[in-house]
């Protein structure tokens, strides 16, 4: 019986090293092994204050969860750089009385991105998700930092696949 626990647990080590190195998320790092994620200036109409930070950090977040990469400062083998471009509230749906039932916060951001490993993936691309709420809600509070969170997270995602995602 020994035996049989030792030969399992051989074939199950086997097994595991011989997959190589998995990556759930997909990412595909290549030889990089820092990133740097520049400030992202809000060039928006209509600016919200903070919304550029806190993007900025979102961003940085993702990257630093799902990889196994080294925030840097400077000279990181990958840049993300880019400004948010879009920061709109309309509404979607009217009532009978001619105001707003349902309001849409679209956020957009435009993203470049630089691999200093594999220059060919470099790339310059517009991002943007949007968030509907209540029309009779304020965008204050609990409202907006959940549109926030739900609206960064999509574009953070979004970014992510388009500069590490190996699908």
């Amino acid at each position: 019986m020994k035996y049989v626990n030792y030969l399992l647990l051989l074939v199950v080590t086997v097994t595991t090293v011989s997959c190589g190195a998995y990556s759930f998320t997909g990412a595909d790092t290549g030889d990089a092994k820092t990133y740097q994620v520049n400030y992202f200036q809000n060039n928006a109409v209509l600016i919200e204050p903070g919304l550029e930070r806190d993007f900025t950090n979102a961003l940085a977040d993702l990257i630093q969860n799902q990889t196994n990469l080294s925030l840097v400062s400077s000279n990181g083998d990958l840049v993300y750089e880019g400004e948010i471009t879009e920061y709109r509230i309309s509404p979607t749906t009217a009532t009978a009385n001619n105001t707003a039932a349902q309001n849409r916060l679209t956020i957009s951001v435009n993203v470049r991105f630089y691999n200093k490993k594999k220059e060919d993936e470099d790339f310059e691309r517009k991002f943007s998700f949007y968030y509907d709420y209540n029309g009779s809600a304020q965008l204050v509070g609990s409202t907006k930092t959940t549109a926030f969170e739900e609206i960064f997270e999509r574009i953070t995602q979004d970014v992510f696949n388009a500069s590490l995602a190996n699908w």
